[in-house]
């Protein structure tokens, strides 16, 4: 009780200095609550949708999955027959027949994509008694004839969609144009999906390019009957007319969400990786704010030593202030993380994602983790300081305050970081030299981590000799002002170089993705120029439909249009070992739209019939050579016996690990109506053309706005842009980590300008300006964040330099460092420094001189 109480006094008599160490427990906490609440909120959601959306028992083709997109564009689907079948089984009260596709662009009369531009899907079908369970009309009726079509109403909602509206509904069997005449409402929440509806006639007829047939069957209960009988009892009838997948709502509604369940997981733990980040420099700050509060209260310690507290009391009355502030901390980022997860939804609603605050979930379990979490982490961090607090003797109440022994980095401590250091820069090397990139990628992060425990050990030994090489740099020109923040800088080695390492992690996680993205970029920029002769590249988020096709073909001034397909496979080489893969169907001219070095036989004889070729990756696995005949079952089609023409050259970026063969070639064992569409097209201009060559193609493609015609020049455009957004979500992420380095800089400056209040005085009293005074606490606070910097620049920049290695396995070869960032994150690091001493240069400014001097 006497431990508590005397925690309890300590801990409120010094909540001030306990406050930015508690904002970086809420912070972190905040952030693992917030990605825990938003991403169990996004699953109620979709569970929701999925629930409410599925019949009592669902009949589709046994080859189709939900989250599948067909070999040839067009959904997989029953006849109508079957439709009668199962209407006759026992306990069946009522059965539709229902069509569906997603393999759709829907777009205005000005030709603007209708679609999410979130990744969510552009959904068309026809308009059942089963969408009633979670649509309802509230505007006009539905559709009943080939012109009419109903639309959802967020989607109307959001590109101000109006009754009489016409729509465009661009399918892989034909366009649907029709006008609005209905739209209808979700009784739950659309996640972003945009929805038109059709009549039966019209959907059948368009997006399955047959009638009497169906993707799925809805099937409702009679009374008293359970999911699991209607089920059996359907299966029966079903029986003499082929294999159905026969599923209750609950097994539909788990395999529709299995793949958002995936998609979730990555989310989930990327942002929780994060998180984990920004815990881990939590810690370097929650260990500095506690190591200086018991410096500062050394002669206390030594007097409660003094009267009879046990080492065991002082270390638990320590720990128990962790305790609490972990605690407090914890529960303030419990909810800030609600807030963040709201904040997320509204920025997922911003971006076309709809997430109703009516389906937030906040878990038992989640509150329980945060907790926990947090106050395992402050406790932990907290136990060196504690036990270092339990080793103060009786006499230290007859010294001043402080320990001067901090202001020396152990020779133990020093001896493991190097050890620490040499091992992981030698997992490094062995990472950088490794023949294969999946076991290389291992090496790399034993490499990440043992380098940066290395770096965070040895922090202290480094400070020394960096802060005095920046100072002679930065501050010599200060005059005596800067010579005393370079000597409050190394007074305490220690300190120094775990609030540098604070600010290191998370910038040498920013140079470490600078370096892998501009390799990535500068890589295939290379390979681009090397290997494609291609002038122009179409695709998009929808495979190239006929339609489309045909306008890019017509198009003037083109030497050449080559068409790229993706076959599904079951592929068996000699060796007898089968495999389910696909295999490149495209034109003879794409030998030089890609040009591919070959290491044995002929590419253009691999485009002939009957032939193929592999890579050399496959070739040397598989013990394949040219001659040698491969066994293709196609998807749907018939099983052919190939002969190896050639063997490519699997050191590229582009196209790696491909296996060519004709269309000519797919033809013969497709039937017509299983040729898949063309995924991407590539095309060549007559010489001197090449510009009009490009407007005529555009043009001739402006009617199909889901697909970009990119010139070499787009397309390495397009991959920096992407490379780039990716980049700078990661750094908004890495930002966290980066905010609670800098209060560590601010709590440190603070702490330590409390700590020197006598110091601080007698300077002062000396002739030290108010405005020197500033100046020194501030050149203090940029020496170390530029130290921060230095470590984490260097360590990421070998981090990413090792990266880059592994990529070019995978035939990413050029490694480039972008200097402007590096050193536009150096200077902004300074900046930084800056930016964390203004309140404590102002409260030291502000100190009475007197009183200062009075402290003791």
């Amino acid at each position: 009780m006497t431990v508590l109480k005397t925690s309890m006094r300590n801990f409120f008599a010094h909540k001030g200095r306990m406050a930015l160490s508690a904002v970086a427990v809420l912070l972190s906490v905040g952030f693992v609550c917030g990605t825990l609440v938003f991403t169990d909120t996004m699953n109620t959601t979709f569970d929701k949708l999925f629930s409410t959306t599925s019949s009592d028992v669902t009949v589709s083709p046994k080859a189709a999955k939900s989250d599948d997109t067909p070999q040839n564009g067009v959904p997989e689907s029953l006849p109508a027959s079957v439709l009668a079948k199962a209407q006759q089984a026992e306990g069946v009260k009522s059965a539709e027949g229902s069509v569906s596709s997603m393999n759709v662009t829907v777009v205005n009369s000005d030709n603007e994509n209708m679609g999410s531009t979130t990744g969510a899907p552009t959904i068309a079908g026809n308009w059942t008694r089963n969408d009633l369970r979670s649509m309802e009309i509230t505007s006009g009726h539905a559709p009943r004839g080939p012109t009419e079509v109903m639309v959802d109403a967020d989607t109307a909602d959001k590109h101000h969609l109006k009754m009489g509206d016409e729509l465009r509904t661009i399918a892989q069997t034909g366009d649907i144009r029709a006008r609005i005449v209905g739209i209808a409402t979700f009784k739950v929440t659309n996640p972003g999906a945009a929805v038109v509806y059709f009549d039966t006639a019209t959907a059948q007829r368009e997006l399955l390019g047959a009638t009497g047939r169906f993707t799925q069957l809805n099937v409702t209960a009679a009374g008293g009957v359970t999911d699991t009988q209607l089920k059996r009892n359907v299966t029966r009838a079903l029986t003499a007319d082929g294999v159905f997948k026969v599923q209750t709502q609950k097994e539909f509604s788990d395999e529709s969400r299995e793949g958002i369940g995936q998609f979730m997981n990555v989310i989930k733990y990327a942002m929780l990786g994060f998180a984990g980040i920004a815990f881990l420099v939590g810690i370097f700050l929650i260990i500095n704010t506690f190591s200086m509060l018991v410096a500062q209260r050394t002669r206390e310690i030594g007097l409660m030593r003094a009267i009879g507290s046990s080492r065991k009391q002082v270390n638990r009355s320590v720990l128990v202030e962790a305790l609490l502030l972990g605690f407090v901390g914890s529960i303030l980022g419990v909810g800030a993380g609600v807030g963040i997860a709201v904040g997320l939804m509204k920025l997922m609603a911003m971006a076309g994602m709809n997430l109703s605050t009516e389906d937030l979930t906040v878990k038992a379990t989640t509150p329980v983790i945060g907790l926990v979490l947090g106050v395992v982490v402050t406790v932990f961090a907290a136990y060196l300081p504690a036990r270092r607090a339990g080793k103060v003797s009786p006499m230290a109440a007859l010294r001043d305050a402080g320990t001067p022994a901090d202001g020396k980095a152990g020779l133990v401590r020093g001896l493991i970081g190097l050890v620490l250091t040499g091992a992981g820069g030698f997992a490094l090397y062995l990472a950088a030299t490794a023949d294969n990139a999946s076991d290389g990628s291992l090496v790399l992060g034993a490499g990440v981590v043992l380098t940066l425990l290395g770096f965070v050990i040895i922090g202290p030994l480094l400070a020394g000799g960096v802060v005095r090489v920046l100072s002679a740099v930065l501050l010599r020109g200060f005059g005596p002002v800067g010579r005393l923040a370079e000597r409050n800088a190394l007074r305490n080695p220690r300190r120094t170089g775990a609030t540098g390492a604070a600010l290191m992690i998370g910038l040498a996680l920013v140079a470490c993705l600078s370096v892998v993205g501009s390799s990535m970029v500068a890589s295939a920029t290379s390979e681009l120029d090397k290997s494609v002769g291609a002038d122009f590249i179409v695709e998009g988020n929808q495979r190239i439909v006929p339609q489309a096709e045909k306008a890019m073909q017509n198009s003037p001034g083109l030497t050449h249009v080559t068409r790229y397909k993706e076959v599904e496979v079951t592929l068996t080489p000699p060796t007898g070992k089968a495999e389910k893969t696909q295999l490149t169907a495209a034109d003879p001219t794409y030998a030089s739209d890609l040009r591919r070095t070959t290491v044995s036989g002929s590419l253009s004889a691999a485009y002939g019939l009957n032939a193929m070729s592999i890579g050399s990756e496959y070739a040397k696995d598989h013990g394949v050579k040219v001659g040698d005949t491969m066994t293709v079952a196609f998807k749907s089609g018939l099983t052919a016996k190939l002969k190896v023409a050639a063997v490519t050259d699997d050191d590229v970026a582009i196209d790696k690990g491909s296996r060519y063969l004709s269309i000519a070639t797919v033809e013969k064992y497709l039937p017509a109506d299983k040729i898949p569409p063309n995924s991407v097209m590539f095309a060549s201009a007559k010489k001197g053309e090449q510009e009009a060559a490009y407007a005529a193609l555009k043009k001739a493609l402006d009617p199909y706005p889901q697909y970009q015609v990119r010139d070499q020049t787009d397309y390495k455009q397009e991959l920096k842009d992407q490379i780039g957004q990716l980049l700078n979500m990661v750094y908004g992420l890495l930002a966290l980590a980066i905010v609670v380095a800098v209060l560590g800089v601010v709590n440190t400056l603070a702490l330590s300008v409390v700590e020197r209040t006598r110091e601080i005085g007698l300077m002062r009293a000396i002739g030290l300006s108010r405005l020197q005074l500033r100046r020194m606490i501030r050149l203090e606070s940029v020496v170390i964040a530029l130290f921060g910097a230095m470590l984490g620049l260097g360590l990421g920049m070998g981090w990413g330099a090792t990266a880059q290695r592994l990529l070019a396995l995978e035939g990413l070869n050029v490694l480039e460092i972008p200097w402007p960032t590096i050193m536009g994150v150096f200077v902004g690091s300074a900046f930084v420094g800056l930016f964390a001493a203004l309140v404590p240069a102002f409260r030291a400014g502000r100190m009475n001189v007197l009183n200062a001097i009075a402290t003791d």
